[in-house]
C-alpha cells in the first residue's frame, strides 16, 4: 500500500468513527504506530484530521454531534458493560438522576427491577424504559425537546430541576479529557448537565473509549468535578493516568459487566 493510499484509508476510518486510537489504526492499514503516528502528524497539518492522545479524531467533531442512531450502534457492547458496573453502584432506596445519551439509556433499561428507585432526568428515553418500571418513581423534567438527543433542554429544564437532591448523577457526553473534563457538542445539553451535576452528591461520568481523548465545544464538568469515571479497556491509557492525577476514581467495565481493576 502506498503512501498517500495508507493516508486516504486512514482519513476515510477517522472520519467514519469519529475518533481511532493508534492501536486501531495500525491494525488497520497493517503498519506499525510509528507510521501511523507519522501520517497522522501529516493529516493534521494539513487539517484534515485532528490529533488526541493516543489516536486521532475527525476535525469536525468539536461542534458536530452524530445522528442518535449512529451514536447508539458506536462501541454499542463497552456502553452496556458500562451500564452494567454503574448499575451496582445503585441500590434501592437511591435517589440518582440520569443525564441524556445513549449510555446512560442502557443504564436505565437495567433499572426496572429496583423496588424502591427514584430517578429525575432530563431523557425521555429514559423515561420510556423505566415508565412499566413499578418500584422506579421517574421524575422527568420539564423543557424543550431536543430532538437529536430525545432530551428536554432550556431554561425550563433547568428550573425543574433547581432546589433537588440526589446521591449520584450519572451522566455522558461526546469527550472527555484531563484538559477540559466532560464535555457535548450543544450547550443547551451541557446547560441541563450541569444544573444535574449542581443537584447530585456525587459524579460519575460513563464515557466509552471513544469518547476519551475527545474534545467538544461545551463544558460540562472539570476533571476536579468529577467522582467517578466509567470506562472500557480501549480507552487511551495516558488520557486516563491524567484523569487520575486530578482526582477521579477511574473504573474499567469488563467485557462481563464487572469492574477490572
Amino acid at each position: 500500500m502506498g503512501v498517500d493510499q495508507r493516508r486516504q484509508q486512514i482519513r476515510d476510518a477517522i472520519e467514519q468513527h469519529g475518533l481511532l486510537t493508534m492501536h486501531e489504526l495500525a491494525d488497520l492499514v497493517a503498519a506499525s504506530q510509528a507510521t501511523v503516528r507519522r501520517d497522522l502528524r501529516h493529516l493534521a497539518e494539513s487539517g484534515l484530521i485532528r490529533r488526541t492522545h493516543g489516536g486521532a479524531a475527525a476535525s469536525r467533531m468539536v461542534s458536530h454531534e452524530a445522528p442518535y442512531l449512529e451514536k447508539s450502534m458506536q462501541a454499542a457492547a463497552e456502553k452496556e458493560a458500562i451500564a452494567a458496573v454503574a448499575a451496582k453502584m445503585i441500590t434501592d432506596g437511591d435517589a440518582i438522576a440520569l443525564g441524556a445519551g445513549t449510555t446512560t439509556l442502557a443504564l436505565a433499561r437495567l433499572l426496572t427491577s429496583f423496588a424502591d428507585l427514584t430517578v429525575v432526568t432530563n431523557s425521555m428515553l429514559a423515561w420510556s424504559a423505566l415508565q412499566d418500571a413499578a418500584g422506579v418513581q421517574v421524575i422527568l423534567s420539564g423543557g424543550l425537546a431536543r430532538r437529536a438527543t430525545h432530551a428536554l433542554v432550556g431554561p425550563l429544564a433547568e428550573q425543574s430541576l433547581a432546589g433537588m437532591y440526589v446521591s449520584t448523577v450519572f451522566i455522558s457526553g461526546n469527550g472527555l479529557t484531563a484538559a477540559r473534563g466532560l464535555s457535548t457538542p450543544d450547550v443547551l445539553t451541557a446547560a441541563v448537565d450541569r444544573c444535574l451535576i449542581r443537584v447530585a452528591g456525587r459524579v460519575v461520568v460513563l464515557a466509552d473509549h471513544t469518547k476519551v481523548g475527545l474534545e467538544t465545544m461545551a463544558q460540562t464538568v472539570a476533571p476536579e468535578g468529577i467522582d467517578c469515571i466509567v470506562t472500557d479497556a480501549q480507552a487511551d491509557e495516558i488520557e486516563l493516568a491524567q484523569l487520575r492525577v486530578l482526582g477521579p476514581q477511574v473504573v474499567i467495565a469488563g467485557g462481563d459487566g464487572s469492574p477490572r481493576p
